[in-house]
């Protein structure tokens, strides 16, 4: 049997605009940002960008206007809340490689600068529009407001559009529009 994940939902994201979409689990919000990046296909309705049809192309072609216009976030996902962002990334290192903490918290250091790489080589091509999935993920307030920061630095810089999936709340009130998901549909709060 077939299960609907995202049911008539309609979105237009303006140039520059900067749209959050806030949802409990399993209403369909990743999946709906898999969609718009081209790496699920929609059984119906259609997906456009820059004014083109987009799941209707190859997957070639896709990986061409996903590399040209469309910018990723996926991170911070799968953290302890209890923990630093620094203690979650020094902590498996610790745990597997038996290392030593002010070692561990050196490597972690690194690791988070890569984060913001990983921002960063998501802008270099200066994309249309970028979409993060929980981009703050469990961090603790103080790296996710460093993160945030950097996240709608880049976005005015570029003028790009974003589109962030996410759980906080503050992160979604900077947004220029808010939606909430239930369920595969759109809803009033």
């Amino acid at each position: 049997a077939t299960v609907d994940v995202i049911r008539g939902l309609s979105l237009q994201v303006k140039a520059g605009e900067f749209v959050s979409i806030v949802g409990s689990s399993g209403s369909g919000k990743s999946t709906l940002l898999h969609v718009l990046g081209g790496l699920d296909r929609p059984t119906s309705g259609q997906v456009m960008v820059n004014g083109r049809r987009f799941d209707t192309l190859s997957e070639a072609e896709r990986g061409y206007v996903r590399n040209e216009h469309l910018g990723f976030v996926y991170q911070f996902h799968h953290l302890l809340p209890e923990f630093t962002a620094l203690e979650n990334v020094a902590m498996p290192l610790m745990l597997r490689d038996n290392m030593k903490f002010k070692e561990a918290k050196q490597q972690a250091e690194y690791l988070l600068e890569r984060q913001r790489v990983a921002l960063a080589r998501a802008v270099v091509g200066k994309p249309k529009l970028m979409m993060a999935d929980e981009p703050t993920g469990n961090l603790d307030r103080k790296t996710a407001a460093k993160i945030f920061e950097l996240l709608t630095e880049l976005q005015r810089e570029f003028n790009m559009a974003m589109l962030i999936v996410t759980h906080d709340e503050q992160l979604a009130h900077a947004a220029d529009r808010i939606l909430h998901m239930q369920d595969g549909l759109w809803i009033e709060p």
